[in-house]
């Protein structure tokens, strides 16, 4: 009977959200997307950073159009996006989209990860 409950929760969890989860209990919180193959080594940092934090994270780095890489992550439904370029590599950042505010603009590497955390940590 416990099973029961269990699926009946997370059957009104995923309704009540519409699988858009909040970024707590979101089973990606950020995917990283690469603009090129030339940022890579750069969003492998990035990616470690994430996950030495215990955000749950997954990089994209796919030759596929950036684009592309955006309309996917959206579907997905995950709560931040975060893009990684040249500019972004060259300034130790990110250029990050959040699912509910939109365009957030170029950010250090850390404060984006800091932001995370407090959102997380504000849920629990």
């Amino acid at each position: 009977a416990l099973l029961g409950s269990l699926e009946r929760f997370f059957g009104v969890l995923i309704e009540h959200y519409a699988g858009a989860f909040p970024t707590w209990l979101a089973p990606v919180q950020a995917i990283l997307l690469t603009v090129s193959e030339k940022v890579e080594s750069y969003a492998k940092e990035v990616f470690e950073k994430f996950v030495a934090k215990g955000i749950r994270v997954e990089l994209d780095r796919r030759g596929e159009k950036l684009g592309h890489k955006i309309r996917e992550a959206e579907l997905k439904k995950i709560p931040y996006m975060a893009v990684i370029g040249q500019k972004e590599a060259e300034k130790n950042s990110v250029s990050v989209r959040s699912k509910k505010r939109g365009d957030l603009g170029s950010m250090e590497t850390d404060v984006f990860i800091d932001q995370i955390l407090k959102e997380v940590m504000a849920h629990h």
